[in-house]
């Protein structure tokens, strides 16, 4: 398998995509509003991709509850954002917590009721006065203690469905004042304690995801996807996380370069997968082409593995 998530394009796998698979299989494939219509037509597509993809390549969905969902109503149950659990925990934290487990474990079957392996939940980022609204309501709070201690729960839920959980967006996203989708957020604070905190408090989760975000106290030409500085350092280091490293999706505004070089760079920098969402076929073919194969020992941690 390659080190590589990638997209497709409709809903339906088309002959050329499958050929693609086939011949250089990535890690997975995620899956976007385009590409889902109702469960009939995502059982259908869900069946097709396993049946081209090796068995332990993931499905992946990026489903946090709120404005950021794919499965939608009135098929699926909609989930609120996770800032009303934080918004909760300030008042009665123990009812709080209970909400969290409860909100992961009802993301995690919806994920693993239509198919998927790995949700891109919790966001872990610490939002500050003045930042970005891309975050916003999908923080689950200002407060780090909350934040950490709600992310944890919201993962237990997911796992307890038999769902990897995605922390994101590693080292922080809170303090961007431009969305990464559009440009290239530069922070020049020089404390971050606030910001890693929920992660060290998460680093024994499965998967993390970096943030496009050039952070100039640590490394200031590169963003951390493409910072080995940041991934070996800081993420690696500080926040001392040991599993699977995914990077946001290549294909952001915040990013230049060809696609394959784009995902070169985040797996040189320390990225284990390089994720990339568009869908375009061609872009697809030259993303894998480009990737490495997955270390074996990575591969064997993609899915999410029964309790003992």
């Amino acid at each position: 398998m390659k080190a590589a998530i990638i997209g497709i394009a409709g809903t339906a796998l088309t002959g050329a995509e499958r050929a693609l698979l086939e011949a250089m299989p990535p890690a997975g494939v995620i899956l976007f509003a385009r590409n889902i219509e109702n469960p009939l037509q995502l059982a259908d597509l869900v069946a097709d991709l396993r049946s081209c993809l090796p068995s332990d390549a993931v499905l992946m969905i990026d489903q946090e509850g709120g404005r950021v969902a794919r499965l939608r109503a009135p098929h699926w149950t909609e989930l609120p954002a996770a800032a009303t659990l934080g918004a909760l925990f300030a008042t009665d934290p123990y009812a709080a917590r209970k909400a969290a487990r409860a909100h992961g474990a009802a993301l995690g079957a919806l994920a693993r009721g239509a198919g998927f392996d790995v949700v891109t939940a919790p966001v872990l980022d610490v939002p500050v006065a003045g930042a970005d609204a891309v975050i916003g309501d999908r923080a689950i709070s200002t407060d780090p203690i909350a934040v950490g201690a709600l992310g944890a729960d919201i993962a237990w839920g997911l796992l307890f469905q038999g769902i990897q959980p995605v922390m994101k967006h590693l080292p922080g996203h809170g303090r961007a004042t431009i969305d990464s989708h559009a440009g290239l957020p530069r922070i020049s604070a020089t404390q971050f304690d606030t910001d890693l905190a929920p992660f060290a408090a998460n680093s024994e989760l499965p998967w993390g995801m970096t943030a496009h975000i050039v952070y100039e106290r640590w490394d200031a030409e590169n963003p951390a996807t493409f910072s080995h500085r940041v991934i070996a350092d800081v993420i690696r280091g500080k926040i001392g996380f040991r599993g699977i490293l995914v990077s946001d999706d290549l294909a952001m505004g915040a990013l230049d370069g060809p696609p394959e070089i784009r995902a070169t760079r985040a797996l040189a920098a320390g990225c284990d997968i390089a994720l990339y969402c568009p869908g375009a076929l061609d872009d697809n073919r030259a993303v894998l082409a480009a990737c490495p194969d997955l270390d074996p020992s990575q591969a064997a941690k993609l899915k999410a593995r029964p309790p003992s």
